[in-house]
């Protein structure tokens, strides 16, 4: 089996030369649950010089590879760039992460072994043994009440609609038209687990405990809150309108 972890990054120099030996280094306690592992690092042409830092980690880790963009083009078109790479490259299993330690690589295993047994598996924090810790009171609120309106207004199953810590099968990628999902930033998240759920395959959840970044700053802005929105209420359109999925 080969997995392929997926990192988009944006200013990310103080975490991401720890994060890719961490992930590198689960091939020797892990090997045999998650095959071969290659990172694909995805840079939005960091300032701050995180690029140039992927691209050394490279040229001495034949596992990493790194995908330059020109400009900060969202998440969620960094992710499908990612899904494409990931299935040229033979991926059986297909991990995304964000680049911060908020997810931490000691998860990934857990969320490879799930994988046996459903199709897309969420890196919750919403079900028994999941939680999150540094977070202020303000963005606790935030994030339940995106998850609840979420699962209200799109019939979502999961508890944790909006976690990217996430491992799909090779066949869930490939049975959804990627060229086509409209949203990108944060809200990418939930469109995903929406086609996945619509398209009927089944979805796992394993607890982890999410960490709020120790370096850098977030990425979540007021307008990504508001795209946010709009996805949901787009995605409730199509529901309602278009039952059946296609």
């Amino acid at each position: 089996m080969k997995t392929a972890v997926i990192i988009p990054t944006y200013n990310e120099s103080d975490n991401i030369e720890a994060l890719a030996k961490d992930i590198l280094a689960l091939r020797l306690g892990s090997g045999q649950a998650l095959g071969d592992i290659t990172e694909i690092i995805i840079d939005d042409n960091s300032p701050d010089g995180t690029g140039e830092i992927a691209d050394e980690l490279a040229r001495v880790n034949p596992g990493i590879k790194v995908i330059h963009r020109p400009a900060k083009l969202g998440l969620g078109t960094a992710y499908i760039t990612g899904f494409k790479e990931a299935l040229a490259l033979g991926a059986d299993r297909i991990v995304t992460m964000d680049a911060d330690f908020s997810h931490h690589p000691r998860y990934i295993p857990d969320l490879v072994a799930k994988s046996q047994h459903a199709q897309l598996v969420i890196g919750s924090r919403y079900i028994d043994g999941g939680g999150a810790v540094n977070w202020g009171l303000q963005r606790r609120i935030l994030s339940r009440g995106a998850n609840a309106f979420a699962r209200l207004v799109l019939g979502l199953k999961a508890h944790d609609c909006t976690a990217g810590f996430r491992c799909y099968r090779r066949e869930v990628l490939e049975s959804i038209e990627l060229d086509e999902i409209f949203s990108d930033g944060y809200s990418f998240l939930i469109e995903m687990l929406y086609r996945c759920q619509r398209q009927g395959w089944e979805i796992g959840e394993v607890p982890i405990i999410f960490e709020d970044r120790h370096h850098g700053t977030s990425k979540i802005s007021r307008r990504e809150i508001f795209k946010a929105l709009y996805t949901v209420l787009c995605l409730g359109w199509e529901r309602v309108s278009n039952p059946r999925p296609r």
